[in-house]
């Protein structure tokens, strides 16, 4: 919560939020009630004679050391004050209690009592009332007041008894309305108590023993209700079924427990015995929870969009979209009425008017102190004054403020949960909004801009919540001020008002010109994020190409921007600063001057001077938090147009068919042309229909198309029936395989079995260390491409649907296992026999088992028909039929599948592709042992919070028990440990260091020396009022005057400067520390980013970053003014009544026994806020990036689900945050209270020594304490928590680097590698300390120029090969040399730069073709086209307009995968360099074009060594020599020939291949 917010939420000044009582009242009041005579005596005579004396008794009764009331008064009004009150809130409280009925409560032994005692009270009642009548009968008549009294009290005791008996049967268990009529009935009664025993006692007798006997019954039977009614009902009988294991305390807790916040002094015990975890965090209310939140949203929503749109538009609305696709974040172009803000406000109209009625009672209370003040200085004043009028002053300036503290706290409470409230169901929409938005707008914004949404925006608006009330609050204060000042100084006021006036326009201005900067900031710090998200989505790419620099030169570019619009807000807040203090010094400095400057005669007494000064310092908050207001109302207003637009579904449906397109044209956005033009596809129930073309042509838009993902410019689509869909990349959750498999169904066995067999699976079980039970890590990183294919093609036929649209799932899996697939699964055999199946293909061997082939070129249907037709017709697809068709008779096929049944199944299905070089399970020897340990060693939970079900140990754990640990798990991806206890001093010292020493330094000097102006000017107030008058006026009128404002200016001044040191400081500490950040991150090892998810390190880069960058700097100012603050008022309250040091101790004690309760527990709230916060943006960008494949599955209800639990659980950090911070704020504005208490009863009991001054000076110093001392814990643990930011940034800031980028004593030769020979001697590496070699003393030579293939099964260490050439993994033993240079001995970029892969992956960064191709700019034009035609991709780019400059969105997403392969192929031709590594660098291509890219390789690599990992074996067969790997050591290095003449492991290979 930043320091914005809770200066807008607290500071209604506590000490100086005060009441009206005008002195004058008074007298009025002594006039009409007081009166010095004690006597209840009811005889007329006496009360006749009451009145002729009251002129007298008037001043006897003010003006006399025993006070009292009238008899008359004490039996009328202050009888009647309860039972008015409880008639005037029953109507509402009623209306309360139907609408919250929590089943009934048994009648209880304490429930018996509590209707014992108001039925006696009753009776007491009504015996005073036949009392009276007996006196009528017996001819004395009593007064009418009488028999009024009597009865009005015994009708409503008969009420509370019926609403005792009421509120039980509605469940409730205190009631907080009962209470405070017990307690206002023995408050009212306590004046008579004395009145009655006093008047006995000057009388001598009791004048009515009857009454008197009656009174004292009903005062102890009062009492004993009032304590009865504090202790609280069991709960409630037939209340709803409550299953939650942590329940909230606070549902069941009693009304003085929630007016205090008592029942979170539990937690905050735990939080001081040990650090919390989230077991220990409460389960959240019911009405805070998500679902309830965004439902009750989404409701109000559809209603403001029905009103706007009209009946009509909301009708044909309602055709077309589901209800939650209607959510738009922002305003729809159709009904720009619709406001969200509006819909917003209305969800949470009933907590808001709460709110606000709460805040109206705080702002007329803000003004009761400084009356009381101005009465008091009158007192001092007055040496004849009776003594109990100063002490009655001391005690209701304490209750005064003691029920400003709790009315403060309900309404800080209220609106902070509203704030989490408004944030929770913003976070909602948007997850809601990302599971419906189209792929258009999916282009135009990127992941990191979708979470920038989530996290940055929806907190904006959190922050504005505290202000709403403001806006009508403000104006008030204001308008009362001056009422108040008019009435003490007259016209004069007007001159300080002027000022006011004055000052808002530059506020105004100021807050305008932030708003510029924080809008172009925001824009920054998007596109900062947006390409973090993408380095570190393609880091390893960045590694293999050494394109670091390049892409940290962008990020440091967009970060100095940033800097640069951040400096300037800052001096911007400086300045703002400045006119903060200023403002309230400089209009009582003008109006002061103007008071005693306008007329000789008026003189500055203590009192004019100090109750300006008060109600001037009532006027600071508010005042200043106008421009906080506008400002935030700036900032929360600015994402409400970044709207999200809705998705289309088909659901037309056709008899007979299952897919049926008709004149089909699709676009992926309304402004791009159509990639799919004038289809009209039929596909019959139960067919298996190919679809095959040339990269680019169009399939996989057929597949989204069908799914809905595509914009249907025109035509009708229908799909009949459920689908799954398993998309060409596989997507991955971060959980464990068996959920990916199952995807939120209920698990059925025999089914799951049949899935894992059928995709062959089971033998990858085996192998994983957890069986189906391992924690896949996020995007799936450690499985390789085939294991996440099979994982995707599981789901989909667990999934048991009856459509099933596969876009190519065989190209990422070796041809045997592809065919066993197709067999099991996909095939006339297979399970999946009967569904109908609509398969993107490019291996022809398949297309002969089709029912229909659908052949796609430029985006239309070039042919379409069974195979046999298709090949009859001659047309494209026979030609190229035969050109790329085995040439072996169809019974050798048949063999091949006979001979790979019998086969040991289990060994043949491992091998599967595993070199996708994401995952790193994939280059190990296939024995259990080591891959469990590799998996088992990363670590021991999920960054998912897990740890729900597992308590995790506040320890660090050593090596080997983090391997033990992880053996009983199958986690990969290490939980987020929450730093424990104190935030270490280091950290301080750290951000202390980045700021600058002398600056730090410099900023508390200023400080100290701003805290002495501001009490020397007040000081300097005090002896002015205190000067002697010559003639009536007082003289060196001017002399004061100008030390006054020379001491105040030099106050306002030294806050400016340094205000301007700590924006300079703070602004050079952010810039440090995210470059240490950056670029530690930049230079981390590739395995640091397989184990930790991007969604860790982007908060750290979002999040924590903005912290320093917008939160740190002020929270540290602001503990110093609150500290320096807090320490003058102690210093001038001591010098002026020394008397107060006996108090300071004990009441230290208690503020720094509270503090360290509440800090200890606050600190660990924020953490786990903070680590529970990551999860939600892990899963909302993995959910981005899968919402075709949870759209096709119909499992968006799930993942909502799923969603609002993570929310749910980071919400309880924040909400016992929230309540952590009330349950401090009661406790020390207690303490605060205190100080005003004894600060007044001091000025009273030491008032002989004291001059009105000293004392106007000390108790005004006493009002404002209890919000400086609240502001200065919050100063404190707000420092702490935002610290943490700065702790969890240098923790990734030093982590483990890799090898140095450039080694300057060792840099190669110039023209290095000359030959490209490459020669591994002896090497063995393993993937960490610890783990078994994964190659194991290899020793191999590779003359330059050579074709070396390179094959094995899975395990057999074929990537780790690649990854140790480029130094990805480093050499336990042995080394590599090429050209005969040691490569350990160079810089990673020496090396990498001089080595060319085009890896399986084809990842491309959102930005120009152009960057992608070459980002440092190195290549011509000319060579740029020479390479793109040479990739064959010069006709694809050269039609588009933009050309080279063609924009690629994230990821390259509006590129098919073949194109992105050929990028990948034309930046391996633009280097040019020596060895060339391809990496299943062809397995997404047709045939066709990897004939093309296999002859450009020949003929422009010729010169070149090439080292190839091969899927499809016919393109190695022409290689000089075939390397096969086994279990990391060298089985087979020949040529293909000599090797299927040894008949070995590669003539295996081969055969099953069908190419021996």
């Amino acid at each position: 919560m930043n320091e914005k917010t809770r200066i807008g939420s607290s500071g209604h000044g506590k000490g100086r939020d005060p009441i009206v009582v005008v002195h004058a009242e008074m007298s009025t009041r002594a006039g009409g009630m007081l009166s010095a005579r004690r006597d209840t005596s009811s005889s007329p005579r006496y009360l006749k004679e009451a009145k002729t004396q009251r002129g007298e008794d008037a001043n006897l009764s003010v003006y006399t050391d025993s006070p009292d009331l009238t008899p008359c008064f004490q039996n009328s009004l202050l009888v009647w004050v309860p039972c008015i009150y409880l008639w005037a809130a029953l109507p509402c409280y009623l209306l309360y209690l139907k609408h919250h009925r929590r089943g009934y409560i048994i009648l209880s032994h304490l429930s018996r009592l509590k209707t014992a005692l108001a039925i006696l009270l009753w009776c007491v009642s009504w015996a005073d009332l036949f009392y009276s009548f007996h006196g009528l009968v017996q001819g004395w008549a009593p007064p009418p007041v009488f028999f009024v009294s009597p009865l009005v009290v015994g009708i409503t005791m008969l009420l509370a008894t019926l609403l005792i008996q009421y509120e039980r049967l509605q469940g409730v268990q205190s009631s907080g309305v009962l209470i405070i009529f017990w307690f206002l009935c023995v408050v009212c009664a306590i004046i008579p108590f004395r009145s009655k025993i006093l008047s006995a006692l000057a009388e001598g007798k009791i004048s009515d023993p009857f009454r008197f006997t009656t009174f004292y019954i009903s005062f102890a039977l009062l009492l004993s209700a009032l304590i009865v009614s504090c202790f609280r009902e069991k709960p409630p009988f037939f209340s709803p079924e409550n299953d939650d294991p942590n329940p909230s305390p606070e549902a069941s807790a009693g009304f003085l427990s929630r007016l205090s916040f008592g029942w979170f002094t539990g937690m905050a015990i735990l939080g001081y015995r040990r650090p919390l975890v989230d077991q220990d965090l409460w389960s959240l209310n019911k009405e805070d929870c998500s679902h309830m939140v965004v439902q009750r949203l989404l409701k109000e929503w559809k209603r403001q969009q029905k009103q706007a749109a009209g009946p009509k538009a909301a009708a044909a609305f309602g055709k077309t979209v589901s209800g939650e696709d209607q959510v738009l974040l922002g305003h729809r172009p159709r009904s720009p009425e619709a406001s969200f803000l509006w819909a917003l406000l209305a969800t949470f109209r009933s907590s808001l008017l709460i709110s606000a009625c709460y805040k109206l009672v705080l702002d007329l209370l803000s003004f009761v102190n400084p009356q009381l003040l101005s009465i008091l200085i009158q007192f001092i004043s007055n040496p004849t004054a009776p003594a109990w009028w100063g002490f009655l002053l001391a005690g209701l300036m304490f209750t005064s403020s003691m029920i400003q503290t709790l009315i403060v706290n309900q309404y800080h409470h209220g609106i902070f949960v509203y704030g989490l409230q408004f944030r929770t169901a913003i976070t909602g929409l948007i997850y809601r909004k990302a599971l419906v938005i189209t792929n258009s707008v999916k282009h135009q914004s990127t992941v990191g801009e979708m979470v920038n949404l989530m996290s940055v925006d929806a907190q904006r608006f959190m922050d504005v919540a505290p202000f709403i009330n403001m806006i009508w609050s403000t104006p008030l204060q204001i308008i009362l001020t001056i009422y108040f000042l008019w009435q003490m100084l007259g016209p004069s006021s007007l001159a300080g008002v002027a000022l006011l006036i004055l000052l808002i326009p530059i506020n105004g201005m100021v807050a305008m010109k932030m708003r510029s900067y924080q809008v172009q900031q925001m824009k920054f710090k998007d596109s900062r994020i947006k390409l973090m998200s993408e380095i570190l989505g393609g880091i390893k790419v960045l590694k293999l190409y050494a394109w670091e620099p390049s892409f940290l030169g962008l990020v440091e570019g967009i970060r100095q921007g940033e800097l640069r619009l951040l400096r300037k807000g800052t001096y911007l807040q400086a300045i703002s600063n400045f006119i903060w203090v200023c403002t309230p010094f400089l209009v009582t400095l003008i109006t002061l001057g103007v008071f005693v400057c306008v007329d000789e005669n008026n003189v500055l007494d203590a009192e004019k001077a100090f109750v300006s000064v008060s109600l001037f310092d009532v006027l600071r908050m508010p005042l200043s938090l106008l421009s906080n207001l506008i400002s935030n109302l700036i900032q929360a207003s600015l994402p409400l147009p970044r709207s999200l637009s809705s998705l289309t579904l088909y659901t037309l449906v056709l008899p007979g068919y299952a897919i049926t397109i008709h004149n089909g044209t699709f676009t992926w956005a309304q402004d791009l042309p159509p990639i799919l033009h004038s289809l009209n596809i039929q596909i019959l129930k139960g067919a298996l229909v190919a679809v095959v073309g040339p990269v680019g042509c169009g399939k996989s838009s057929l597949v989204s198309a069908l799914l809905g993902e595509m914009e249907k410019l025109e035509g009708k689509v229908s799909v009949k029936g459920s689908v799954a869909y398993v998309p060409q990349q596989a997507w991955i959750q971060n959980c464990t395989l068996q959920e990916n498999v199952l995807f939120g169904q209920t698990m059925d066995p025999k089914r799951y079995q049949q899935a894992l067999e059928t995709c062959a699976l089971l033998a990858d079980l085996e192998v994983l260390p957890g069986g189906d039970q391992t924690e896949i890590g996020e995007k799936g990183i450690n499985l390789s491409g085939g294991q996440r294919q099979r994982v995707s093609l599981a789901r989909a036929v667990y999934s048991n649907a009856d459509i099933f649209l596969l876009d190519d799932p065989l190209s990422a899996v070796d041809s045997h296992v592809a065919r066993h697939i197709f067999d099991h699964v996909i095939g006339p055999e297979g399970v999946l026999a009967g569904k109908t199946r609509l398969l993107v293909t490019h291996g022809i061997s398949f297309l002969p088992q089709t029912d229909f082939i659908i052949v796609l070129a430029d985006g239309q249907v070039s042919e379409m028909g069974p195979y046999s037709a298709l090949l009859q017709h001659d047309g494209s697809f026979a030609n190229f039929l035969h050109n790329y068709a085995p040439d072996e008779p169809q019974e050798h096929l048949e063999d091949s599948r006979i001979v790979l049944e019998q086969t040991d199944e289990e060994e043949l299905l491992i091998d599967d592709t595993l070199s996708n070089h994401t995952g790193l399970t994939e280059s190990e020897p296939v024995t259990y042992e080591v891959q469990r340990q590799f998996v088992r060693q990363l670590s021991t939970m999920s960054s998912e919070g897990e740890s729900q079900s597992r308590m995790v140990p506040w320890r660090h754990l050593s090596q080997s028990e983090k391997v033990v640990e992880a053996k009983k798990t199958g986690m990969l991806i290490q939980e987020e440990k929450a730093e424990t206890g104190k935030v270490r001093l280091r950290v301080f010292l750290d951000y202390a260091k980045a700021v600058g020493l002398w600056t730090s330094f410099v900023i508390c000097v200023l400080y100290v020396g701003q805290s002495a102006a501001a009490i020397g000017a007040d000081m300097w107030l005090s002896a002015w009022t205190s000067d002697s008058m010559a003639e009536g006026r007082q003289n060196n009128t001017s002399l004061r005057l100008g030390v006054y404002a020379t001491l105040g200016i030099l106050q306002g001044l030294l806050v400016m400067l340094s205000a301007f040191t700590m924006a300079m400081g703070g602004v050079h500490a952010a810039s440090l520390l995210h470059k240490a950040l950056l670029y530690n991150k930049i230079h981390s090892p590739q395995a640091f980013f397989d184990t930790t998810p991007s969604g860790r390190i982007l908060n750290r880069f979002s999040k924590d970053i903005n912290v320093m960058d917008e939160i740190l700097a002020p929270s540290i100012l602001l503990l110093l003014r609150t500290f320096c603050s807090s320490l003058s008022t102690l210093i001038v309250i001591t010098v002026t009544t020394p008397l107060f040091l006996v108090v300071i101790l004990p009441l230290a004690v208690l503020y720094i026994f509270t503090q360290r309760f509440y800090v200890a527990t606050s600190r660990q709230l924020r953490r786990l806020e903070s680590i529970n916060r990551s999860p939600i943006y892990s899963h909302f960008s993995e959910t981005v990036s899968g919402t075709s494949v949870i759209r096709a599955y119909n499992r968006s209800h799930d993942f909502q689900v799923l969603s609002n639990m993570k929310v749910d659980t980071n919400q309880k950090s924040s909400y016992l945050f929230i309540v952590s911070n009330r349950w401090l704020s009661v406790r020390v504005e207690f303490v605060g209270n205190c100080v005003v208490f004894f600060a007044a009863l001091f000025a009273v009991i030491g008032r002989s020594s004291l001059n009105p001054g000293l004392v106007g000076l000390s108790v005004s110093y006493a009002l404002q304490v209890t919000s400086v001392l609240n502001w200065m814990i919050r100063a404190m643990s707000d420092l702490e928590s935002n610290i943490v930011a700065v702790e969890r940034v240098m923790e990734y800031s030093r982590t483990e680097m890799e090898a140095p980028w450039v080694v300057e004593g060792s840099r190669p030769p110039e023209g290095w590698p000359l030959h490209g020979e490459v020669e591994f001697r002896n090497y063995s590496v393993r993937y960490r300390p610890g783990l078994e070699l994964v190659l194991k003393n290899l020793s191999l030579r590779v003359r330059g120029g050579e074709k070396v293939g390179i094959v094995g099964r899975t395990g057999a260490g074929k990537s780790s090969m690649t990854l140790a050439l480029f130094r990805i993994v480093e050499a336990a033993e042995g080394e590599i040399l090429v050209d005969g240079l040691n490569v350990a001995n160079i810089g990673l970029h020496d090396l990498r730069s001089q080595l060319t892969i085009i890896p399986q992956d084809p990842i491309l960064f959102s930005g120009t073709l152009r960057m992608n191709l070459d980002p440092f700019g190195r290549y011509s034009e000319e060579d740029i086209w020479k390479a793109l035609e040479l990739a064959h991709l010069h006709k694809f780019v050269s039609a588009q307009p933009a050309g080279l400059d063609f924009p690629c969105t994230e990821g390259g997403e509006n590129l098919s995968i073949g194109q992105r392969q050929l990028v990948c192929l034309a930046r391996a031709l633009l280097r040019k360099s020596r060895i060339l590594v391809l990496d299943e660098a062809t397995a997404a291509i047709d045939l066709e074009t990897d004939d093309l890219i296999q002859a450009t390789i020949r003929t422009q690599f010729d010169t070149c060594t090439v080292l190839t990992i091969a899927h499809r074996l016919n393109t190695i067969m022409d290689y000089s020599r075939v390397l096969v790997l086994d279990k990391g050591v060298v089985a087979e290095f020949d040529s293909p020939t000599n090797l299927i003449a040894a008949r070995g492991i590669f003539y295996e290979m081969a055969r099953d291949a069908g190419l021996a």
